[in-house]
């Protein structure tokens, strides 16, 4: 099932796609009290709303937790001056950077462009706590594509990613795609095109961490909770990384793609500068 959110009466609720229409499934925040509970229930909700007249939003509550792995593919680690971790590198996102695919984004006033980063984003289903790989693999609610949208100045200046990777509207994700429909997420090719040049390609099966790795470890400190989010990190193929390094303009469009998931696709806009 495919899964969505959208505004409505001033707050996000939360939908499953029907075809053209959307079956409503409820606010964001009901929805992930047990979010399998609510999609179970979907068959039986006869009310369908044409999805063109919805205003759609990421279906993700403002508390959620919105987690990044960086370096977690080799090539990706040796376009920079990286070692292989030796644990998944950590670092967060506020739900306020999230955007839904067609959804504009443009640099911050200081930057060359944005970099591109496509991902699997993954949603949580149920607590996790101290959970080994296998059991906190079972948690997983579903998947998106995403992309990690960097101001890499921004991310360059301090030890610290978290400025660079926040600037508004820089978190694009897909419709979520119930665990149930992928299926083993196996080895499912990744993809970046911008303006329909392929510029990152690889596969998820070269992870340095697996899904159950990551959840594993972050359950270790903190316990994850329905609707948290994490982006499992970026292949080989990125802008900064190119010579000359290249980022997203004005007028260009990148697009990311998990195979078997889902798509999305974001236009880069003019600067604006808001006082």
């Amino acid at each position: 099932m495919r899964i969505v959110g959208y505004e409505s009466g001033g707050s996000v609720h939360v939908g499953a796609r029907d075809g053209d229409d959307l079956i409503p499934l409820g606010p964001v925040e009901e929805f992930w009290t047990d979010p399998r509970a609510a999609v179970a229930a979907a068959g039986s909700i006869t009310q369908r709303v044409p999805v063109h007249s919805l205003q759609l939003a990421p279906p993700v509550t403002p508390s959620a937790r919105v987690l990044c792995v960086g370096l977690n593919y080799r090539e990706h680690v040796a376009e920079g001056p990286f070692e292989v971790p030796d644990h998944p590198t950590i670092f967060g996102r506020w739900t306020t950077s999230l955007t839904v695919g067609g959804t504009p984004v443009a640099a911050p006033v200081d930057e060359q462009g944005l970099d591109w980063e496509a991902e699997v984003l993954v949603a949580v289903a149920e607590p996790i706590s101290v959970a080994d790989p296998a059991e906190a693999a079972k948690a997983v609610f579903g998947y998106a594509a995403f992309n990690d949208i960097t101001a890499r100045r921004a991310q360059k200046l301090t030890t610290q990613w978290t400025i660079g990777k926040n600037a508004d509207g820089s978190g694009p994700m897909s419709d979520l795609v119930t665990a149930d429909e992928v299926g083993e997420l196996g080895s499912r090719a990744v993809v970046c095109r911008v303006n329909g040049e392929v510029v990152q390609s690889s596969t998820t099966d070269m992870m340095i961490f697996s899904v159950g790795d990551i959840l594993s470890f972050v359950s270790r400190t903190f316990t994850l909770r329905p609707g948290d989010l994490v982006a499992t990190g970026t292949p080989s193929g990125v802008g900064y990384a190119r010579t000359p390094p290249r980022f997203l303009q004005p007028g260009d469009e990148v697009e990311v793609s998990v195979e078997g998931i889902a798509s999305v696709r974001t236009p880069i806009a003019e600067r604006s500068v808001v006082r």
